[in-house]
C-alpha cells in the first residue's frame, strides 16, 4: 500500500519562534514538504481545521492556551479514529505531566531539549501508522460502497423480477400490467396513511404485485371463461391463492414472506366468510387488509373486456357498502382520506 509520508501535512504549535524554526528546518531537510506552524496557540484550531494535518507537534507550556487546552479543542473537532496523532514536545517531563498528556489524547511524548534524529524517527513512525490506518479506512469504505452498490443492484433486480411476475399474472387474466402498478402504489399510500414506517410501506409496495401470481397455475379454460363459472370451475379458480402461496414459499427474504402472506390471504374477508382459511378481522395480516381494498378499488374503476369501468363515486360507495364484511371499516375510512393521492396515481398510470 503506497503512502506519501513526505507529503503529509505537519502542524507545529509552539510559542518559541526559535523552536518552530528549528523544527521546520529539520523536517524540511528530511524531505517533508508540507509544514504549517504558529507561535500563537489560539491559532491552532483554525489551522487544524484549514489544513487537516496528519501530525501535530505541540508544546505544552504556552500563553493564552496551554497544550492541554489546545488538545481539548482539537479533540472536539477531530473525528474518532481519523484524529491525527499529537506528538507533545515539552521541558515538563515528569510522569504526572506525561500521563496527563496521554489522557488528553497525545500519542507520543518527547522532552526538551530533544534529539533531532530521535524526533525525526518518531515523526516518521507516527505518520506511517496514521497514514496506513487512514488508507485502510479508505479501502474499507470503498469496499463497503461497492458491497452496498452491489446489494442495491441485486435488490433492484429482485424487485424487477417480482414486479414482472406480478404483471405476467395480470396479463394472463386479461388485465393490464398497470393494474398491479396502481394498486401497489395505492397500498403504499394507505400504509403510510395509517402510520406504518417507510421500510414497511416499501415492502408492501413491492409485495402487493404478487397477490394474484397463483393465477399462472389456473387453466385458461377456467381463468378466461367469459361466462359465469360453475361450481367445479369456481373451486379450481379459488386454488390460485394456495398456488400463489406455494410459488412464493420457502424463501427467507422478508419481501417474499410478505408476498406469500398477501397471496394466501387476499380473498379472506373481514367478517370471516372468505377463503381459503376463513380468517377474520385482525387474523388477516394488516398488509393484506390494505392490499385487498386497493386491489378491489382499482379493479372496479378499470375497464376490462368483460365490464365497463365504474365511476370513482360508485367504487367508493361499494367499499363503504362492504365495509365490515369484506373490508376493515377503519381502512376504508382512511382510504377515502387519501383519495386525491390515489386518483393522481391512477391518472399517471392509466391504461
Amino acid at each position: 500500500m503506497d503512502i506519501n509520508i513526505k507529503g503529509a501535512c505537519i502542524l507545529i504549535v509552539d510559542d518559541e519562534p526559535k523552536n518552530v524554526e528549528l523544527l521546520r528546518q529539520s523536517l524540511e531537510h528530511d524531505g517533508y514538504e508540507n509544514i504549517e506552524s504558529t507561535t500563537d496557540s489560539r491559532e491552532a484550531l483554525p489551522l487544524f481545521e484549514k489544513f487537516n494535518p496528519s501530525l501535530v507537534l505541540l508544546d505544552l507550556r504556552m500563553p493564552h492556551l496551554d497544550g492541554f487546552q489546545v488538545m481539548k479543542q482539537l479533540q472536539s473537532v477531530g473525528k474518532g479514529d481519523s484524529m491525527p496523532p499529537i506528538l507533545v514536545l515539552t521541558a515538563q517531563s515528569d510522569n504526572v505531566i506525561c500521563l496527563r498528556a496521554f489522557e488528553r489524547g497525545a500519542r507520543d511524548f518527547m522532552g526538551k531539549p530533544f534529539n533531532i534524529h530521535e524526533l525525526l524517527s518518531r515523526v516518521r513512525n507516527s505518520l506511517e501508522v496514521y497514514l496506513l490506518q487512514k488508507a485502510l479506512r479508505g479501502q474499507n469504505e470503498m469496499l463497503e460502497q461497492k458491497v452496498q452498490a452491489r446489494t442495491e443492484e441485486l435488490h433492484s433486480t429482485r424487485l424487477s423480477v417480482i414486479q414482472r411476475l406480478g404483471r405476467a399474472a395480470e396479463y394472463k387474466d386479461n388485465e393490464t400490467g398497470n393494474h398491479v402498478i396502481r394498486m401497489s402504489q395505492y397500498s403504499a399510500l394507505l400504509a403510510k396513511k395509517i402510520g406504518l414506517d417507510e421500510s414497511h410501506c416499501d415492502l408492501i409496495l413491492n409485495a402487493a404485485p404478487m397477490h394474484d401470481i397463483g393465477k399462472i397455475g389456473i387453466p385458461d379454460k377456467v381463468l378466461l371463461k367469459p361466462d359465469k363459472l360453475d361450481h367445479d370451475e369456481w373451486a379450481v379458480m379459488k386454488t390460485h391463492v394456495t398456488i400463489g402461496g406455494e410459488i412464493l414459499s420457502e424463501d427467507s427474504s422478508e419481501l417474499l414472506k410478505l408476498a406469500q402472506k398477501v397471496a394466501l390471504q387476499h380473498h379472506e374477508r373481514f367478517d370471516g366468510s372468505g377463503y381459503p382459511n376463513g380468517l377474520k378481522g385482525e387474523e388477516i395480516a394488516i398488509e393484506t387488509r390494505i392490499v385487498t381494498i386497493c386491489d378491489v378499488f382499482d379493479a372496479l374503476t378499470s375497464e376490462r373486456p368483460y365490464k365497463k369501468a365504474w365511476s370513482v363515486e360508485d367504487a367508493i360507495a361499494e367499499l363503504e357498502d362492504k365495509s365490515g364484511s369484506l373490508f376493515e371499516p377503519k381502512l376504508v375510512a382512511e382510504f377515502k382520506e387519501i383519495l386525491p393521492e390515489v386518483l393522481a396515481v391512477r391518472e399517471k398510470h392509466s391504461d
